[in-house]
């Protein structure tokens, strides 16, 4: 039977301005760059219902609370992923 030789793969990379950066990375910075256009772009009120209470804030303080709690969580998926 043939043996499998472990090859090692490099993560994508793209030269910007003289500096490899991670493919990853630079889709992290646009995501992060259109997440915060739209958080800027949405300054309204918006009435929120919380089981019992109702509260009325600034839609972007709720779309941030939703972004943070989201990356949160994704975080901790992906580093309990990485134990495994």
């Amino acid at each position: 039977m043939a043996q499998k030789t472990a090859k090692r793969h490099e993560p994508s990379t793209l030269t910007v301005k003289g500096r490899d950066m991670r493919l990853r990375t630079i889709g992290f910075v646009l995501l992060a760059a259109l997440a915060i256009w739209f958080i800027a772009a949405n300054t309204g009120s918006v009435t929120i219902r919380l089981w019992i209470p109702t509260v009325t804030l600034p839609l972007w303080s709720v779309l941030t609370v939703t972004l943070l709690v989201g990356m949160v969580l994704g975080l901790l998926i992906a580093r309990r992923r990485a134990r495994r």
